[in-house]
């Protein structure tokens, strides 16, 4: 398999968590987000959105860290990222989709670049309108999880849940958001962490690319 990466991008974070849970090795081959690699013909001639990540499966490409993620764990199926039980494996879908569809987009790097490029956006008022949406996100988010005393977000082993709340939070963290007001997420935070998959995945243990804007 081959990894389309950018070293800061939470949704190839994500897919990196995978693959490192799963014991799984690929080669990574880094799309830098900064200067328009991700626009140039070869890559948009593997993924026409010009987004990240992309893996290459052997058998196509696919996008999306999410449907790269549970094609995964079908393929893969130890450990499973997904509970057994119907009603378990969707809620921790549903709180993975909170910080896939609700959070990330609209704080990812295009939105963000829009804002500043296009807009004319000061970095203070990008910063502003990235704690707004991010805010309103983790605030119930805190709050779905509180009132378990598991150490991952569905239950005492990793799943699809925490594969997307760790980057989101670090993420967070990069922009300087106070994170105080979540003990309870930044628990499950601390908690995956001390797992080596999620510290290989770590932006700071990628192969060094141009830096984060």
């Amino acid at each position: 398999m081959k990894l389309y990466d950018y070293v800061r991008s939470s949704a190839a974070y994500r897919v990196r968590i995978a693959l490192r849970l799963k014991g799984l090795s690929c080669e990574t081959i880094p799309i830098s987000l900064l200067d328009g690699t991700q626009n140039s013909a070869g890559y948009r001639s593997l993924n026409p959105t010009g987004l990240v990540p992309s893996l290459d499966t052997g058998h196509g490409i696919l996008g999306q860290s999410l449907a790269i993620i549970e094609y995964l764990d079908e393929s893969y199926p130890e450990p499973p990222l997904l509970p057994a039980m119907p009603f378990a494996r969707a809620r921790c879908r549903a709180l993975a989709l909170q910080v896939a569809c609700d959070i990330h987009p609209l704080n990812n790097l295009r939105v963000l670049k829009y804002l500043t490029g296009d807009l004319g956006l000061s970095e203070e008022q990008k910063t502003t309108w990235y704690h707004h949406w991010l805010q309103l996100g983790l605030d119930p988010l805190e709050q779905q999880l509180s009132g378990s005393d598991s150490r991952y977000c569905c239950g005492d082993t990793p799943t699809l849940a925490d594969i997307c709340l760790v980057p989101q939070l670090t993420n967070a963290r990069r922009f300087k958001l106070d994170l105080t007001p979540y003990p309870r997420l930044v628990a499950i935070e601390q908690a995956c962490n001390r797992l080596e998959a999620f510290q290989l995945a770590h932006p700071d243990q990628q192969p060094l690319i141009p830096a984060n804007p």
